[in-house]
C-alpha cells in the first residue's frame, strides 16, 4: 500500500458530529428560552399574587376600621335602640340545624329580654317558594317567647346591603342594632356608616366551630371586596323598596298572630 493512501472507513462517524452538535445547540437554546419563560411566568404570578393579597387585606382592614368600636360582644355594653335587625340565614343545612341561625335567634332574644330593643326586624330572602328566611326566624323567636306583635318581617333582605338600607328606607329606622356573627356585623355596620347611618351598631351572635368559621372568614374576604365596590364605586341600591312600614304599637305587623 502506498504511504499517501489512507484506509477507508465506510461508517465515517466523524461526518455525523456536525449534525449532532447542531441538534444539541438547538435543544440548548430552546431549553434556555423555556427556562427563562417559566421563571418569568412564575415570577409574574408571584407578583400578582402578592398584589392580590395586599388588595384583599386592604379591603378587609378598611371595613374593620370603619366598624371598630361599634360592634359589641357583651349585651350589657350594647346601647339602647328602638329596633334590632336580625340578618337572615337558612334554618337548616343539609338536614341539620344551622348553628348560625340558632345563635342569631338567641342573640336577638337576649337583646329583647335585656330591654335593649322594643322591636325586632327579621330580614332575609324569600325570593322563591319553599325558601323563607324571615318566617323561619320569626317562628323561632316566637317559640322563645318574643311576642309576634314585636317582630316585623322584611322579605326582601336578599343581601346585607338590602337589609341595612331597607331598615332605614322602608322601616324608618335611622339607628338600630344589627344581629349576626362578628365578621358579618362589621360589614353591615360599615355599609350603614357609609350610607349616613352612624348610630347603627352590631351585637355579636356566638360563632360556630372553628372549621366552619375558617370557611366563613374565607368567604368574607370576597364579600368585603364586593361590599366596598357596591358602596364606594357602584353605589348600589336595594333591589326592592316598596311601601313604607311604620314600627309601633299602632301599626302591628300584618302577621302579628303567633306563628305555628
Amino acid at each position: 500500500m502506498r504511504q499517501d493512501q489512507t484506509p477507508t472507513d465506510e461508517s465515517h462517524p466523524e461526518e455525523d458530529l456536525p449534525s449532532q452538535g447542531r441538534f444539541r445547540s438547538q435543544f440548548h437554546k430552546e431549553w434556555v428560552w423555556f427556562d427563562g419563560f417559566l421563571r418569568a411566568s412564575l415570577l409574574n404570578c408571584f407578583k400578582w399574587g402578592i398584589h392580590l393579597c395586599i388588595v384583599l387585606a386592604g379591603f378587609y382592614t378598611f371595613v374593620w376600621w370603619m366598624a371598630r368600636d361599634r360592634v359589641y360582644h357583651d349585651v350589657k355594653d350594647v346601647p339602647v335602640r328602638y329596633a334590632a335587625v336580625v340578618l337572615g340565614c337558612v334554618k337548616k343545612v343539609g338536614g341539620y340545624d344551622n348553628i348560625f341561625f340558632k345563635t342569631r335567634i338567641e342573640a336577638a332574644k337576649k337583646l329583647y329580654d335585656e330591654e335593649k330593643v322594643q322591636y325586632i326586624i327579621v330580614s332575609g330572602d324569600n325570593s322563591h317558594n319553599g325558601y323563607d328566611e324571615p318566617t323561619d326566624m320569626k317562628a323561632a323567636l316566637v317559640a322563645k317567647g318574643v311576642p309576634a306583635a314585636k317582630i316585623y318581617c322584611d322579605y326582601a333582605g336578599f343581601r346585607t346591603l338590602d337589609s341595612v338600607l331597607r331598615a332605614r328606607k322602608v322601616f324608618g329606622q335611622p339607628d338600630f342594632i344589627v344581629v349576626s356573627q362578628h365578621f358579618h356585623n362589621e360589614r353591615a355596620v360599615y355599609i350603614a356608616r357609609r350610607y349616613g347611618m352612624d348610630d347603627v351598631v352590631g351585637y355579636d351572635a356566638a360563632d360556630a366551630e372553628a372549621g366552619w368559621m375558617i370557611k366563613m372568614y374565607a368567604r368574607e374576604l370576597l364579600s368585603r371586596v364586593m361590599a366596598v365596590l357596591d358602596v364606594e364605586i357602584l353605589q348600589t341600591k336595594p333591589k326592592f323598596l316598596g311601601k313604607k312600614i311604620e314600627i309601633s304599637e299602632k301599626t302591628p305587623p300584618v302577621d302579628a298572630q303567633p306563628v305555628k
